[in-house]
Parts: C-alpha cells; sequence; structure tokens
C-alpha cells in the first residue's frame, strides 16, 4: 500500500512538472481516428513529436496491431533500424513501398504506396527518447480501416488524332461513380497535358505541361482552372452533371470554340473523398482516364480573303461601281460570326492615287448583318453593301465622284465558333485581300480665276471695299464654280535691290504667309458662307463667271492680300452634285485703306488749337506725297 501511494505520488509529480514547464515534456501526436482508406491507394499517417530534449532531428518508429493478430506487436519501418520491420513488411520496405517520409526534424509521415485489406488496424508510432529524464509521452496510436476500391470511371467517345478546325466546338464525357458504404464524396475533373501526346520527352526535352481545364469539387462547386477562368466567365467552357445507368454521373464538358492553344491530351480524373474526425478532406482514391489527343487547325492556315475585279479598274464619273470580297477556306462545320468592312486608301486629291492619306472604311456588315457607311454618310443613300452568299460580299456605289478614287481592300474579321460575338470579343482572326486600285476619268474641266480690285475713290477707313472674281469653267455637261476669298496680312515691305532708293519700296506680288484667312465662299448650290465675325461681309454672284466679295465699314483689320479660289463641280446624271476637284487660284489683290481728313484733324487737339491748322496741313501733304506714288504703280501694273 506504501509502494503503490509512492507510485502515485511520483507519477502526480511526472504531471505537474509537465504541466507546468510542458516545453520540455515529450509529446507524440498522430491524427485522430478511425481513418478510412481505399484498398490499393496511398496511406499517408502524420506523425510529430515536441517538448523534447535531444537532437532537432528525431528517430520514429512504427508498429501495428492488426485486427486479427490478437494484440500482437508487428514492427513496420523504424529510422534508425533498418532491421526494423517484421516478415510481412520487409520486402515492402526495402522496395519503397512501405517507408518513412521526413517533412523535418521532428515531423514524419508513414507512407504506404498501395494499401492492402490485411494492413488493417492499429499503427502506433513510437519516439525512442533523448531527454535527460522520462517524461511526458513516446507513443501514439490511431486506428486505419481498410475500406474497398469501388471507385468506377469510363469515356463514352475517345478523341482521335483527326485535326479540328480552329473554332469548332468540343464536348467531352466522362462517366464516374463510387458505392461505399461510408459517406464519401466524388470529384470530377477534366484536364490537358500539353506537348501534343501528352507524354514526357525524352533526355534533354521539356517535360509537357498538365493543365486543369474545370471540374466540379467534392463540394459539387464548378471550378474552372486558372488558365480557363476568363472563358469560363465569359460561358466559353461549361461542365454539366447528368444521371448515368447503374448509379454513375455523367459529367459533360463543353468548349464552344476551341483555340490553338487547346491541341494537347486530354483526360479524365475522378477522385474519392471522405472527411476525417479532425474535419479535414482527404483525398482517398483517385483513377485518370485518358480521353485522346486533339490537334487544333488554325485558321490562318487556311482562310484567304480576295477582292475581284483584280488590279486596276477605271470607271468614268457617275459610272456604277460594284466590288466584290469573297472569303476562302472557311470551315463549313464551323459556326462563325464574320465582320465585313470595304477600306479605301487615297483619293482624286492624292498626287497618286493610293498614295498618302490616311486608310479609311467606306463601309461595313456587322456579324449581325447590320450595314453601315463611314465618315461619307451621303454615300448610304447612293450605295449598298450586300451579303451575295454565306462567303460573298459586294459593294455598289450607284453613281461614282471622282472622290472614289483610291486603293479599295475588303478586310474580313472572323469570330470562330462565335455567330453572334459582344462587343468586347476580340476576333479570331482578320484577314485583307489584295487592292483594288479604282481610277476615275472625269469630263475634261478647265477653271480660271482672275481677281481684280474695280478702279474708284481712294479707300479709307469706313469705306465699302469691293472685289471681283471672274471664274470660267470650260467643260460638258452642267458645271458650277465653288469660289473662296481668302486673305493675307499686307507683308512688311521687300526691297527690290541693294541700295535702292527708300521709294522703291514695293510689297511683292503674291501672298507670303503660309496660312491665310477664309473670309467668305460662295458655294456650288448658291449658298453663301461667312467666316469671319468682325466685319460686316457679303458674297454673292453677278453673272455666271463673275463673282462679288464685299467688305462694309471696312476696318484697318480688314487690309491685307485678297485672293479667290474657284472649284469646279459637275451634276451626275441622277441629279446629284460632285467635287471635280479641278481648282485655280486667282492672283492677289492688295488692299490699302487710308485714314479720313477728319481723324488727321484729331491729333492736333492734344498740342492745342492754335496749331491745329499748321499740323493737319503738314500730315496731309505727307500722305499725299508719300502714297500717291505707290497707289499710282499698283494701278500701272493692273
Amino acid at each position: 500500500m506504501r509502494t503503490m501511494m509512492a507510485s502515485m505520488r511520483t507519477a502526480l509529480f511526472v504531471f505537474l512538472h509537465c504541466l507546468l514547464q510542458y516545453v520540455v515534456c515529450r509529446d507524440v501526436h498522430v491524427p485522430t481516428g478511425p481513418l478510412y482508406r481505399v484498398a490499393g491507394f496511398p496511406l499517408s499517417l502524420p506523425c510529430a513529436v515536441s517538448g523534447y530534449e535531444g537532437p532537432r532531428t528525431q528517430d520514429f518508429e512504427w508498429f501495428l496491431y492488426r485486427d486479427d493478430a490478437g494484440g500482437r506487436q508487428m514492427g513496420v519501418v523504424s529510422t534508425r533500424d533498418k532491421g526494423f520491420p517484421y516478415a510481412p513488411f520487409l520486402a515492402r520496405v526495402r522496395n519503397g513501398e512501405v517507408r518513412v517520409d521526413r517533412d523535418s526534424g521532428d515531423n514524419v509521415r508513414l507512407v504506404i504506396q498501395r494499401l492492402r485489406a490485411e494492413d488493417q488496424g492499429k499503427y502506433e508510432c513510437y519516439t525512442p527518447s533523448t531527454d535527460t529524464t522520462y517524461q511526458g509521452n513516446y507513443s501514439a496510436t490511431v486506428t486505419v480501416k481498410v475500406i474497398p476500391d469501388t471507385l468506377q470511371i469510363s469515356y463514352s467517345r475517345s478523341l482521335t488524332s483527326q485535326p479540328v478546325p480552329e473554332g469548332a466546338e468540343l464536348t467531352l464525357t466522362c462517366s464516374a461513380g463510387i458505392q461505399s458504404e461510408q459517406l464519401t464524396h466524388l470529384s470530377i475533373m477534366f484536364g490537358k497535358r500539353g506537348g501534343g501526346d501528352g507524354t514526357g520527352g525524352g533526355a534533354g526535352e521539356e517535360v509537357s505541361t498538365v493543365r486543369e481545364i474545370i471540374s466540379i469539387d467534392n463540394m459539387l462547386g464548378v471550378v474552372p482552372g486558372r488558365s480557363y477562368k476568363k472563358r469560363y466567365d465569359d460561358g466559353e467552357i461549361t461542365l454539366e452533371k447528368r444521371n448515368g445507368e447503374a448509379g454513375l454521373g455523367v459529367y459533360v464538358m463543353k468548349m464552344r470554340a476551341v483555340q490553338p492553344d487547346d491541341t494537347g491530351a486530354y483526360f479524365c480524373e475522378a477522385s474519392q473523398w471522405i472527411r476525417d474526425r479532425d474535419r479535414s478532406w482527404q483525398k482517398i482514391a483517385q483513377r485518370t482516364l485518358d480521353i485522346g489527343n486533339l490537334t487544333v487547325q488554325q485558321l490562318a492556315e487556311s482562310l484567304s480573303v480576295t477582292s475581284s475585279p483584280r488590279g486596276d479598274v477605271t470607271l468614268q464619273v457617275s459610272s456604277p461601281l460594284i466590288l466584290t470580297c469573297e472569303v476562302l477556306g472557311l470551315p463549313s462545320e464551323v459556326n462563325s460570326g464574320l465582320l465585313v468592312q470595304w477600306m479605301k486608301r487615297g483619293s482624286v486629291s492624292s498626287d497618286e492615287v493610293g498614295v498618302g492619306g490616311v486608310e479609311v472604311e467606306v463601309a461595313r456588315m456587322g456579324t449581325d448583318g447590320v450595314v453601315s457607311w463611314g465618315d461619307d454618310l451621303s454615300r448610304a443613300s447612293g450605295g449598298s453593301m450586300e451579303k451575295v452568299s454565306e462567303t460573298k460580299y459586294s459593294l455598289k456605289l450607284f453613281s461614282a465622284r471622282p472622290a472614289d478614287s483610291g486603293v479599295y481592300r475588303c478586310v474580313v474579321s472572323v469570330y470562330a465558333g462565335r455567330r453572334d460575338p459582344g462587343p468586347s470579343t476580340p476576333a479570331t482572326l482578320t484577314q485583307r485581300s489584295e487592292g483594288v486600285t479604282v481610277n476615275l476619268k472625269t469630263k475634261d474641266v478647265l477653271v480660271s480665276a482672275v481677281a481684280q480690285l474695280p478702279r474708284g475713290p481712294l479707300l479709307k477707313r469706313g469705306s465699302t471695299v469691293t472685289l471681283i472674281c471672274n471664274a470660267t469653267i470650260t467643260t460638258t455637261g452642267p458645271a458650277q464654280a465653288q469660289v473662296q476669298w481668302l486673305r493675307w496680312p499686307i507683308p512688311e515691305p521687300v526691297l527690290k535691290r541693294p541700295g535702292s532708293p527708300a521709294a522703291d519700296v514695293t510689297p511683292p506680288d503674291s501672298p507670303v504667309e503660309e496660312k491665310p484667312r477664309l473670309v467668305a465662299a460662295l458655294m456650288y448650290d448658291g449658298v453663301a458662307k461667312i467666316y469671319i465675325n468682325n466685319s460686316e461681309v457679303s458674297i454673292d454672284r453677278l453673272s455666271a463667271v463673275s463673282y462679288r466679295l464685299r467688305v462694309h465699314t471696312a476696318t484697318m483689320e480688314d487690309q491685307g492680300m485678297y485672293t479667290c479660289h474657284a472649284e469646279a463641280w459637275g451634276q451626275d446624271p441622277h441629279g446629284g452634285w460632285y467635287n471635280t476637284g479641278v481648282k485655280a487660284e486667282s492672283n492677289a489683290v492688295t488692299v490699302y485703306l487710308y485714314a479720313r481728313a477728319a481723324d488727321l484733324l484729331l491729333i492736333p487737339l492734344v498740342i492745342g488749337v492754335s496749331s491745329a491748322l499748321f499740323v493737319g496741313i503738314v500730315i496731309i501733304a505727307t500722305v499725299t506725297c508719300c502714297f500717291m506714288k505707290r497707289l499710282a504703280r499698283q494701278r500701272a501694273r493692273k
């Protein structure tokens, strides 16, 4: 009795010592059981030790107490003794099927690569002591139940090596199920191995990558792979479960439009999951089934766009222009949307047709069949764009104008596998046809323009300045002139030659400023447009060839060098007017405004009334002397 009391006191002392100084009390920990694992699949049992003394790397020994062994202990594997395993485990330990994987110095895992039914029982993880005193626990046990393998997986149709066109729809079907007395869950994953056949390369070759496409996890949630999330969010990839026969679930994955990057070896993977006592999910079985190889033929290898007629086209103005665009090599089994555009570069205003300028859109037909026109909205009533067949489109201009000259190209954007793409959906491929050069032969048109300042009294501030532009057009058929008046500032006087007298100073015969100011215009249809607001300006047509510009109540800002620009407009048989592109620029007319006598007499008021008469006479004499000669020379040149 006294001995028993002493033992109890000793145990209590050890317990209290460990409780107060738990950091030096050895503790071995394994998962809480029972653990259910599937025969034929790996078993991984973690074991960790803490609160120990001695080296950081601890040794571990595993024992098994089989259910049918009457509680007898059987050595499985040890980290310090190669002769530790009992006979049933000796060969399995030697070939690596049973081993201890070390996660750290004090944390290891017992791994049985292929679990057998006879491996069921209670496993003990024991750690030999490295402590100065014996305190704490040195082993822990966990029960492992081995359940039969009931995981099934199959597919209904395998992939062949026949190329699939880019944009085609891909459907893969995988059936899977489990029949277990335990509560287990099933997950399904479709994946792809890159590198064609999905096999690893030889020496020096890069091992192919494995990508998870989409899966239904153990909680029945659909989860896209990281590389496929955007396509899943856009509805391009889906996965659904259907009820199959014999309790199997049928899982159908669809890719709406395959891409070149989808080339590879496809597989279906089914996994069985169970929830352990610590509420963590563990994968206890897994099967992978190869479905086959997919080769995606890129659209760029087969698609071509042609336009006709080929080469150069020369038409008379007002003739109809008909261009045809044909899309070749588009896979018939792929339901694709097409955006067709007619683009034009260059015009009659260029030095050479097709040279220079920005390429502009003439017309387009969207994937929904709606036709829209470019910047020249007038073409909406003077032309049409039609879908002649599934792959042929035409552009018609009922009455071609000179401005329609240029190089035309048909631009086709293909949305492979997407008949009605969204506004932000990028095109699968865009190709352009060769250029069709369109030349329009205009009528022989000659335009001339002459500007003049009618003779009259000297122009002073407040006078009405009248300028005449005689514009003539020589051609056949109806024609009208469109006249514009432009003004440059009067340049600084320029000497004719070095050393010439000051009186020989004359302005140049033509404007020298780069950017003139547009004053007014009379359009071909008779509409007058005034472009300056600080002066009273009017423009009208005096006769068939004479156009008048008047500046009323002129100010000093209105003086300058004036030119008129005449542009010929012709009329087509349908009554529409078009710009022939033929124009002419007149000579420059210089307008000077002289000061009024009343304005000159106001200056002497500053210095007194007594000298007003004298100062006024001097100023008038100076003005008369210096400017009359200049005015005479200008009129003599005219």
